[in-house]
Parts: C-alpha cells; structure tokens; sequence
C-alpha cells in the first residue's frame, strides 16, 4: 500500500524482512482483536445485557427523535464553537505575528494560557462565576464559548503554521511588485495560507465535537444529556452508551475522512 507524504516523513519504508514483520504482527493483532470482541460479546450475553428489554426503545419513534434532538444539539454547539473559533483564531494569529511587540506578547500570552487550561474548567467558571454578579447566560453559550475558546487558541497555531508553510520567495515577490504587508498577506499569503490550513482545520472539527459532551456539567440538551435521561427511563445503561458512542465515532470517522479528502485533493498534508 502506498504512504501518504505524512507517513514517509514519519517511517521510513521497510524492506522486504521488515514488511513481512508488520504483516505477521498485523495478522496477529487482528486475530487479537476477534477475540477480544467474541470475549466481549459473550460478556453482554452473559450478564443479559443482549435481552430484548434493554434495547426494544430504540424501535421506538419518540425515543430516537428525543436522541435526534440531543445530536442536533451537539452539531448546533460544534458548529458555533467552529465558526467561532475560525474567526478568533485568524485574529490571535494575526496579533502574535504583528510585529508590535506588545501586542504579539499579550497574544502569545492569550493562546498559552486557552491552550493550557482544560475546557471544563471554564465551563464551570461560566456556570458558576457570572450567576454571582446577576449575569445569567443560556446553556447554549455556556458551552458554545469555552469550547470555541480552546479551538480558536488551537486555530491561531493552525493558522501561523499555514503562514509559515508559505514560501518566503511568495512573499518577496509581493513586496517587489508593490505591495504594502498587509496588501501582501490578503492577496500573496492569506489565499495560499487558507489552501493549506483547510484540511487540518476540518480536522480540529473532531475536537470541537468532542468537548461539547461537556454540555451535561450545565445540562445543555446535546447527545449526552439526552443519552442519560433514555438510561434513566428504561434503565439501560450499556446498551445506550454504546449506541451513543458509536453515533459519536461515525461523526468524527466522517470528519476526519473529509479532512484526508481535502488533504489529498490539495496534496497538502495535515498540519499536526
């Protein structure tokens, strides 16, 4: 099979010996794997989990519009925190590479300190800390900002990678024509820039989606909240988080398969 250009720059390719190794030890792990899930299998028989009474709801047409609902609450939060983050993201990126020393300080400051500091924990800081000073704010934004928060710090280095990834003979060549440097960077930069970071910016999508199973701290109504009230109905915990977990990898194998299409389309690898 042939590599990308990401994992020849991360593996070298194998000899002949080498490859019969990798297929020996995929051989293995697949058989591994077989089991393992047969092993699990039995387990839910075992314990009862495959009985008719823990799954007969899912045929049942208010409970998969009840868990609808919960997802399109999850896309509606991870479509915000994206569109958000897009944006905020370009404007730290801009201020750390100004070349106002000042300015690019408090920018690099800023995305230090997003990128450090874990998304629940703002979530809990919006949740408790505005209520003391008479400022209520809906579960939507609750969510929706300090998960765009984190993405827009992520995004900035997305971003000033992408800028960076430009060859200097682009920019050198704007300058020579006339260009001012912001002339330069919307018309020489920014377009090339944009055609780089896409796919990884589709990428981060996944994280954004993730972080917004948070919601349950402020009882925003996305998937997760919703999968826990079916458990408390019909009290069926695994099967529900297992039907769950599984809608939560399809989104992302479907985002990050968008990514690798636009990757190859543009023969760009993904920024990491």
């Amino acid at each position: 099979m042939a590599m990308t250009r990401t994992e020849r720059a991360l593996f070298e390719i194998g000899g002949p010996k080498t490859r019969r190794r990798i297929l020996i030890g995929t051989i293995i792990s697949a058989v591994l794997l077989a089991v393992l899930l047969a092993w699990v299998i039995y387990r839910f028989y075992e314990k009862g989990q495959l009985d008719y009474r823990y799954w007969y709801f899912f045929a049942q047409s208010n409970v998969l519009a009840f868990l609808g609902a919960g997802l399109l609450g999850t896309m509606r939060a991870a479509l915000g925190a994206g569109a958000i983050a897009l944006v905020v993201g370009m404007f730290l990126m801009l201020c750390r590479t100004s070349s106002i020393k000042p300015l690019s300080w408090i920018a690099t400051t800023l995305i230090e300190f997003l990128r450090g500091t874990p998304t629940l924990l703002f979530i809990y800081f919006l949740f408790l800390v505005p209520a003391q000073f008479g400022v209520h704010m809906s579960t939507y934004w609750m969510v929706v900002i300090p998960t765009s928060a984190y993405a827009s710090a992520v995004l900035a280095e997305v971003y000033r990678a992408g800028v960076a990834a430009v060859p200097s003979g682009q920019k050198e060549a704007g300058i020579s024509l006339g260009l001012s440097d912001s002339q330069n960077f919307r018309f020489i930069v920014m377009p090339q820039m944009l055609r780089i970071v896409t796919p990884t910016l589709v990428a981060q999508l996944v994280v954004v989606v993730k972080d917004t199973t948070f919601g349950y701290v402020v009882t925003y109504p996305e998937l997760m909240v919703n999968a826990k009230v079916v458990i408390a109905n019909f009290s069926s915990l695994v099967p529900v988080y297992l039907v769950v977990a599984i809608i939560y990898v399809l989104i992302n194998y479907a985002i990050s398969q968008c990514a690798n299409w636009l990757s190859h389309r543009n023969s760009i690898d993904i920024l990491v």
